[in-house]
């Protein structure tokens, strides 16, 4: 009997850097035709997929690889003096974790973090048919953290689920609460949730050193980076990176 078509390229060129100044990406989308299992889920993340809707990608770029895919083993994860101050400033919001939907408010809440932060000079807001099509209709089992101050919802973090890990496909929040380092807070709630469930790594997404929105990521320790398709330990700051324990490297 014949396999059934798992996956389409659908996109595949170059472009330029949405990272970098003056640099060229390539990162070619792969329509998924099936929803992955979670074990599967968990095989994309260790190969350095990033999921956009019902597509996957990993970059591919021709003359750089700044690119990092960045994961947290949560089981030992311990959060810095810093970070602990950030979890104690916000003890008064609320956080609940449920399907990912869509609302009026959270499109707005999404525009205005894109606009006001500097993330989308260039494009227009996202409309509801974006925002459907590139968070809730997923490939993967979806689910949402919304964080609310008294009853105002003042972020919503995205977040693929596998067997054993987890991944942060986009975390956005009100800019007049920059204050609270709600960005930070996020990870925080999201390692400690998939560390008490039991869970393995907590994805971040790519890290980039030389972008300001993406090289936040590489301040919670130990973290792993997939480098030259190896994962490597990154135990504290300013220590040596190691080859990540039991990992042979993704295939493919």
């Amino acid at each position: 009997m014949t396999e059934p078509v798992r996956e389409q390229m659908v996109h595949d060129g170059l472009e330029p850097c949405p990272y970098l100044e003056g640099q060229v990406s390539r990162m070619p989308l792969r329509w998924q035709f099936q929803d992955l299992a979670p074990a599967e889920v968990d095989a994309s993340l260790a190969a350095g997929d990033r999921r956009v809707g019902r597509m996957l990608y990993r970059t591919r770029c021709p003359a750089c690889s700044a690119c990092q895919p960045l994961r947290i083993p949560v089981a030992e994860f311990v959060p810095s003096r810093s970070q602990r101050r950030v979890l104690r400033r916000n003890r008064d919001l609320r956080i609940e974790l449920a399907p990912a939907t869509y609302s009026d408010e959270k499109l707005a809440l999404y525009n205005r973090h894109k606009m006001e932060r500097g993330l989308g000079e260039e494009e227009k807001p996202m409309s509801r048919r974006g925002y459907e099509g590139w968070f809730l209709r997923s490939c993967v089992r979806t689910r949402e953290m919304r964080y609310y101050r008294g009853d105002r919802l003042i972020g919503v973090g995205i977040l693929d689920l596998g067997a054993r890990d987890t991944s942060s496909v986009y975390f956005y929040f009100d800019p007049d609460e920059s204050h609270r380092s709600l960005g930070t807070l996020s990870v925080l709630v999201e390692v400690e949730w998939l560390r008490r469930a039991g869970g393995r790594y907590h994805y971040l997404g790519l890290y980039v050193a030389d972008c300001r929105h993406l090289n936040y990521k590489a301040r919670f320790f130990p973290h792993e980076r997939l480098i030259d398709g190896r994962w490597m330990r990154f135990p504290a700051r300013d220590a040596p990176a190691v080859p990540a324990p039991g990992e042979a490297g993704p295939t493919g």
